[in-house]
């Protein structure tokens, strides 16, 4: 059902020029409400009780829990719900979200980062909790990591951490392929899959920008990997489009990041949170705070290094690489028959199926 008010939310978006339509929102709600109604007919037991869904998440006890802010993100849907998500770890690197979200437009996803969360006696805002961290006791978790909020749930603030400091710096241990093969894999048994499957967590450099249909994305290298981190919102009420704008403008910088991930021929994974530029004790929330040119290095780092040589002499050339193999760049992808495909169900979906049969 939520899939087909987000087909006809878009669809009035769409007739009424509304600035926030995405005909790639469209496209992938309607390919979601067309895969449903073709698999519904024939599935049973936990295929059929997944493409279902249910009306409310269980919640289970987990007991105490002491908790550490990781990043938050805003919420800001094409059904017509908005808010805040927090993101916390536990002591063994397990994600748990505390979200605020309900009806309303960007106006309310700007302004849940500063309402405080909803759980326990807890006096903490969405923006704080992500930096700081919880003692929780009576907790309640639904399977997809959601913390519950019933009545008897207590929570009191608690001391956080940085990115670079135990329990949250064994997030960035995990192998990206590790990672990757994580955020891809199918929920077993049919059940519904955690919130957190298709974060990533990575170390990486900028290297610069390259321009796509939806403007500009951030190539950084991610241990020998070039990866595209673009945009995770553009609705010019949040900040993250402006904040990778000036992330781009000082390529070599390295930067602890959480991204999600977005399959594709190309990796790619859209940005979420950085490390701070300048202070790599502090993070970031790309959707929430906005950047600015005082946050960023006031040197270019291939310069940052202060030469020892004499100014009237010239320096020397680099040493050769010793067994180091010449530098090759990536084989290109050939996604042309499915750049045509995908155009194509695009027009079908914009412009009705008399559309296909034009040349």
């Amino acid at each position: 059902a939520s899939r087909a008010v987000a087909v006809v939310t878009a669809l009035r978006a769409a007739r009424g020029g509304d600035p926030d339509y995405r005909l790639t929102d469209l496209t992938a709600a309607l390919r979601d409400v067309l895969v449903l109604a073709h698999r519904l007919p024939d599935s049973t037991g936990p295929e059929l009780a997944a493409l279902r869904g249910s009306v409310r998440q269980p919640y289970s006890p987990d007991g105490s829990l002491r908790l550490y802010g990781v990043f938050a993100e805003p919420v800001l849907s094409a059904t017509g719900y908005a808010g805040a998500v927090t993101w916390t770890a536990d002591a063994a690197g397990r994600l748990y979200t505390v979200s605020d979200v309900a009806p309303g437009g960007a106006e309310r996803a700007t302004g849940a980062a500063d309402r405080a969360v909803r759980l326990g006696d807890t006096a903490l805002t969405h923006r704080e909790l992500s930096r700081a961290g919880l003692a929780v006791s009576g907790a309640t978790v639904s399977p997809t990591g959601r913390l519950g909020a019933g009545a008897g749930v207590r929570a009191v603030r608690a001391s956080g951490v940085g990115w670079d400091s135990e329990p949250l710096d064994r997030l960035w241990a995990v192998p990206v392929p590790e990672q990757i093969s994580r955020s891809l894999r199918d929920a077993p048994d049919g059940r519904e899959a955690r919130e957190d499957r298709d974060l990533l967590f990575l170390d990486v450099t900028l290297v610069g920008t390259v321009r796509e249909a939806a403007g500009e994305c951030l190539v950084a290298d991610c241990g020998g990997l070039r990866l595209r981190l673009a945009a995770a919102h553009d609705h010019p009420a949040l900040p993250h489009r402006e904040n990778l704008r000036l992330l781009a403008s000082v390529p070599g910088m390295r930067l602890r990041v959480v991204a999600r991930l977005s399959p594709g021929p190309l990796p790619r994974a859209t940005l979420l949170a950085v490390s701070h530029p300048t202070d790599s004790g502090r993070r970031v929330d790309l959707g929430l705070d906005r950047l600015r040119r005082a946050d960023l290095p006031t040197v270019p780092l291939q310069q940052s290094q202060p030469s020892h040589q004499p100014s009237h002499e010239p320096s020397p050339p680099p040493p050769p690489p010793h067994n180091t193999p010449p530098h090759e760049p990536p084989p290109a992808v050939d996604d042309a028959p499915v750049h045509l495909l995908r155009r194509r169900v695009m027009q079908a979906v914009s412009g009705g199926r008399r559309v296909l049969a034009f040349p």
